[in-house]
């Protein structure tokens, strides 16, 4: 009567070892998973390859080639369930990777595993490895070499991704900040420059992660006991390992500081910087040899859409800091942190970075380079990959800093954050507030000016973003009666300082919060061309 009603099963494989009492055995049946025969190479031995790291893991338990990874038999059905599948899909439009298990739920033994791998992703990371190459294609069109290793490497820790969840492992989004200790997050490229060219190199890990290891010794390790297997955790913990999830990663009010898709680096705010400073350099370097010859300047267009949004990743992820904490999936007796808000100094660092994010001369294209978007060729319409616009025909380059500036200010100003935000202020008054985080925000965008006549134009665009989001945050229904008064006040001192002003934009800007305050209910934001599809990270290639 008094005990949980409710029994989770670890998900795992039926696996034991010959010799129970020998430190390295062989297993009594191994975990085989067949990839599917129609592979093309050299995609084929990246898979098998990739695939294959599962066996390090197992090997740290003490089992002797108990995952192996193997063609399929001509004679055999991928959909049999005797079988372990690892599917190649040739697709020419965006999907996902999938990792999927049969399962007996009397026992949480798995009886099958099935991943599909489409082809589409070899394709994505090419594109951005070419988007990043200065001069990729200048010399008659043939230097694929770097970008296809970029590609394959990829494809390697994918393969290993979603067998990991065959294997019965979730995503665990913190591994990026723990020197990548698991194949289960999602990688953005390692990117570094090597004289005047990017090195991909160690774009993507080639290993098994540490994690890993310790997921496979907990649902496969041989423990008989609850305090053993708490003993893997706590022993994890003590290394600096960490494990979050789907539910605390993807939400876009998230508060977890080193929780995150697509991002790199311990120091995360370290990391933005870099790939703005990547991003910068290859900006400058990119022109018409980034396309092969006889390629179209709209294809070459697309090609530019991965680099100007290199840094929207590390930008969420950078955002998520502010108003966020370090917390674990902690139990009674555990020895993990419970919960502990950022420090100030770690927060003011991730609210001055972004805010470079909103800097015009960040998200301005260089006038040069514009002259390589011109009108798309016949057959070549954009599609959801391509910048969107609203100059119709031609290339808009303010509805690109439109798309950018709107992709931060959406994390940075979410309701959830800044209601956070003025909790943590009322419970703690050193910590970060709204009226902090909203003055250093306007300081960087609607109270600096640019000479050059450009970059006044591009930070006008973004200026008048960040008061539109200011006046969606004032009508969302679920941000906190504190956070909200910060938010008015705020827009109060905007109208205040810009009524003083001269100009067409001043005047439009002023209007506009007049027409809000009028009848709030009523008010619609102007439209901002919608960014492209990001993740999987990459775009499509049909060529």
């Amino acid at each position: 009567m008094n005990e949980v009603v409710l029994k989770r099963w670890i998900t795992r494989h039926r696996l034991e070892k010959k010799d129970p009492n020998a430190a390295i055995s062989e297993a009594v049946k191994p975990i085989v998973y067949y990839l599917d025969n129609g592979t093309p190479e050299p995609v084929r031995s990246a898979l098998m390859e990739g695939g294959r790291w599962w066996n390090q893991a197992f090997e740290a338990i003490g089992y002797k080639d108990a995952f192996q990874v193997k063609l399929l038999p001509e004679d055999a059905d991928p959909m049999d369930v005797r079988y372990h599948v690892i599917q190649w899909v040739h697709r020419s439009t965006r999907g996902w990777s999938y990792g999927a298990s049969i399962t007996d739920p009397r026992t949480g033994e798995i009886m099958k595993g099935h991943v599909s791998l489409g082809s589409l992703r070899i394709r994505q990371d090419f594109l951005i490895a070419q988007a990043l190459m200065n001069a990729p294609f200048a010399n008659d069109g043939a230097a694929n070499g770097p970008m296809m290793a970029m590609a394959l490497a990829r494809i390697r820790q994918l393969a290993a991704h979603e067998i990991g969840h065959t294997l019965g492992f979730a995503h665990n989004y913190a591994a990026s900040a723990r020197e990548n200790s698991s194949v289960m997050d999602y990688p953005h490229p390692q990117i570094d420059f090597k004289e005047d060219q990017m090195d991909f190199s160690h774009a993507y890990d080639t290993k098994i992660g540490d994690w890993d290891k310790v997921s496979v010794d907990y649902a496969y390790g041989d423990h008989k006991t609850r305090a053993e297997l708490n003993q893997v955790i706590d022993n994890a913990y003590a290394k600096g390992l960490r494990f979050i999830t789907d539910s605390d990663a993807r939400n876009p009010g998230g508060a977890h500081i080193y929780a995150h898709l697509w991002d790199n680096g311990k120091t995360i705010v370290d990391e933005l910087q870099h790939i703005l400073a990547i991003r910068k350099k290859a900006i400058a370097n990119f022109s018409v040899n980034n396309i092969r010859p006889n390629e179209t300047y709209s294809h070459l267009e697309d090609v530019f859409v991965p680099l100007y949004f290199l840094h929207r990743y590390q930008t969420e992820a950078t955002t998520k800091i502010i108003g966020g904490s370090e917390y674990n999936y902690a139990v009674r007796g555990g020895k993990e942190l419970v919960v502990e808000p950022a420090s100030v100094a770690l927060q003011t660092q991730a609210l001055k970075a972004v805010t470079q994010t909103l800097d015009a001369r960040t998200l301005a294209i260089p006038k040069e380079k514009l002259a390589l978007f011109p009108p798309r060729a016949f057959n070549y319409d954009r599609t959801r990959e391509s910048f969107k616009g609203k100059t119709g025909i031609t290339f808009d380059p303010m509805g690109a800093v439109e798309s950018a500036a709107d992709f931060t200010l959406d994390f940075l100003l979410h309701p959830d954050r800044l209601s956070r935000l003025a909790g943590n202020k009322a419970v703690n008054a050193q910590q970060l507030g709204v009226s902090e985080t909203l003055s250093t925000l306007l300081q960087a965008t609607l109270y600096t000016s640019h000479s050059d006549p450009y970059l006044q134009a591009t930070q006008e665009t973004i200026n008048f973003k960040v008061v539109s989001s200011l006046l969606n945050v004032l009508n969302a229904p679920s941000i906190s009666p504190l956070a909200a008064s910060e938010v008015n006040a705020s827009v109060k001192g905007i109208r205040e300082v810009y009524s003083k002003k001269t100009g067409a934009f001043a005047s439009y800007l002023v209007q506009t919060i007049d027409q809000f305050k009028a009848n709030p209910a009523d008010w619609k934001p102007m439209l901002t061309p919608v960014i492209p599809d990001g993740a999987p990270i990459g775009m499509d290639c049909f060529e």
